[in-house]
């Protein structure tokens, strides 16, 4: 097959559903805003998903000197790609990861890495 010979909806469906998918969360990360909250969220579960110290939102507004209405539509963008989970607690909000997609953002940055590795 040639560069470019193949089309995201010639291939087969579970390949087609994975890219959209690694698009939409490719496009969350991609503002500067929603990546450092993302990564914000993702220092403090370095521990793993169990023994995560919580994620307030209102110290990441904190830290990153945002405000609330532009916090809240980040965080929803990253939730709405899928990449983390948000609860509330009383007045507070909590911002978690979301495991599943956590494995198929892992995947594609191990696969691009690799890319990056091969001579042209």
């Amino acid at each position: 097959m040639k560069c470019g010979e193949r089309n995201i909806n010639s291939v087969d469906p579970t390949r087609s559903r994975k890219i959209k998918g690694l698009a939409k969360i490719f496009k969350a990360l991609s503002h500067p805003n929603r990546l450092e909250l993302f990564l914000q969220i993702l220092d403090s579960q370095r521990g793993g998903y169990e023994a995560e110290r919580p994620c307030f939102v209102s110290e990441l507004m904190s830290a990153l000197n945002i405000g609330a209405p532009t916090v809240s539509h980040h965080l929803k963008e990253l939730e709405n790609a899928g990449l983390i989970t948000t609860e509330k607690r009383g007045k507070r909000v909590i911002a978690r990861l979301d495991g599943d997609n956590l494995t198929t953002l892992d995947e594609a940055a191990r696969a691009l890495s690799l890319r990056g590795d091969e001579s042209p």
